[in-house]
């Protein structure tokens, strides 16, 4: 069994350049509402989009998308699923065999923040014997497609999740409040900062609790 720390990639928009080349397409996209096309200059997208925002214009935002690798448990993918304007490719437990040498042979699991000593001790033991049943199953000739149903939520996944920027903005919404799972925080309260970094105007009016 192996400890993993969950983490995040942006696949794309992966620069500056790209994210304010996209940007300008929304303004090209935008501007055919009210037919200002002309008034589009090297930077006017700036104040464009912050009147977008402001007008809440925000269907002019989905010309645009996002995709980020995440690393986590698989409790946190079952509500990041739950977000239907999204395309999602997952780690399979079905096809995925943990035994392989891939996959160093193992399980790999990832624990909340927070937890004692003790308690750690005591899911670790848990763990352990959770990849002695695995191994056995795999073993006896079952496949990953039936021997999964061991694995525990805090099984470490991997899931790519894709969508435009308006379903981005109510991801953050929904999951980077205190009121949301603390590990879901731990992913998209950074990757909030990072993107609002990368991006211009588009994630700025939304501010951490």
């Amino acid at each position: 069994m192996q400890i993993v720390k969950p983490a995040y990639t942006i696949i794309s928009p992966y620069d500056q350049d790209y994210a304010r080349d996209m940007c300008k397409d929304i303004e090209k996209a935008a501007r055919t509402c009210y037919k200002t096309e002309d008034k589009i200059t090297e930077d006017s997208y700036i104040t464009f989009l912050q009147m977008l925002l402001k007008r809440k214009h925000l269907a002019m935002i989905e010309h645009s998308m996002m995709s980020v690798r995440f690393i986590c448990d698989r409790g946190v993918t079952h509500e990041m699923v739950r977000h239907r304007l999204c395309a999602f490719a997952q780690e399979s437990t079905r096809y995925c065999n943990y035994t392989k040498g891939k996959f160093g042979g193992h399980i790999s699991i990832i624990h909340p923040d927070g937890l004692t000593e003790s308690q750690l001790a005591r899911r670790e033991e848990h763990f352990e014997a959770v990849q002695r049943l695995y191994e056995a199953e795999i073993a006896e000739g079952l496949s990953p497609n039936i021997a999964r149903g061991v694995l525990p939520t805090c099984l470490k996944t991997e899931i790519v999740v894709t969508a435009n920027w308006r379903e981005w903005r109510h991801i953050f919404h929904m999951r980077t409040p205190v009121t949301a799972h603390p590990q879901m925080r731990e992913l998209m309260r950074p990757l909030l900062i990072e993107v609002q970094d990368l991006i211009p105007v588009v994630f700025d009016d939304i501010v951490l609790e």
